[in-house]
């Protein structure tokens, strides 16, 4: 083997072994967030009410307090990164942050591009009303009056398995829609699960009871692809939280309900 051949087959073994060690390098990333002493998290910023600035001006909402238990059970501090619902996958594909808590929910498209822990909260459309009315499903619905704004998602799916005699009254925007049901016009009221929380002021005029879900789309712990120790470990204080009721408190506290069972 002659100089010349000699150097290009060392170059070519530096540049190999360099691509084999910089994944390796990061590979563990709950060892770097452990060595730095600080985990960074995506939250939503303007979302109530899992994100938002209180009125002294921290953030505050059902993600930041799932971060805030993150923080504690890694025992690290707490960075909080505001984003929106734009910015938040490429803040984290970047390496801006370790970890989205954001409302963000599973899709096959997402997928492709990072990874999700178990659901840590329940976003969902469904079904509200008193509790006097007996309605746990959408058979249930025969006879009954049930106010929703037209065009949305729980519209849609309302209108493909509400029953005959079921009288869906269409409103043209959600305010139209919430008036309708505490004014009496209609028995039921169909929305998602944030709107209702939203309403809690109004539930001691007319209850506000979720009586069946019509679509599920839990928020998920985003992080990225390949990061085996962290997805484990962030399962791992999920579980626990489930287990231990910390949050379920969570829940109660900003979503005014507790967890549903099948969370």
């Amino acid at each position: 083997m002659n100089r010349r051949t000699l150097l290009r087959t060392l170059a070519g073994s530096a540049v190999l072994a360099g691509l084999l060690a910089a994944p390796l390098a990061h590979a563990d990333a709950l060892a770097d967030i452990k060595k730095a002493g600080v985990v960074r998290v995506a939250v939503p910023q303007d979302f109530p009410p899992f994100g938002s600035v209180g009125s002294d001006l921290k953030p505050q909402g059902y993600d930041i307090d799932m971060a805030t238990l993150i923080a504690k059970e890694l025992a690290v501090k707490l960075e909080l990164v505001p984003v929106t619902s734009t910015n938040r996958v490429p803040f984290l594909t970047t390496g801006k942050v370790d970890l989205v808590i954001s409302s963000m929910g599973k899709n096959p498209e997402r997928e492709k591009v990072i990874d999700f822990s178990a659901a840590y909260a329940p976003f969902y459309n469904g079904v509200f009303g008193p509790a006097n009315e007996k309605v746990a499903g959408a058979a249930d619905l025969a006879g009954k009056t049930v106010a929703v704004t037209r065009g949305s998602v729980e519209d849609l799916e309302l209108s493909k398995i509400a029953p005959a005699g079921t009288v869906i009254k269409r409103f043209e925007d959600n305010n139209s829609t919430v008036a309708a049901y505490f004014s009496g016009q209609a028995q039921l009221l169909a929305t998602g699960n944030v709107v209702a929380t939203s309403l809690k002021e109004h539930i001691k005029k007319r209850p506000l009871d979720t009586k069946f879900l019509i679509k599920n789309s839990p928020c998920y712990i985003g992080l990225n692809k390949n990061k085996p120790a962290l997805l484990a470990k962030v399962n791992e204080i999920v579980a626990r939280a489930k287990k231990s009721g910390a949050l379920n408190q969570i829940s109660e506290r900003w979503l005014n309900a507790s967890l549903p069972a099948s969370l």
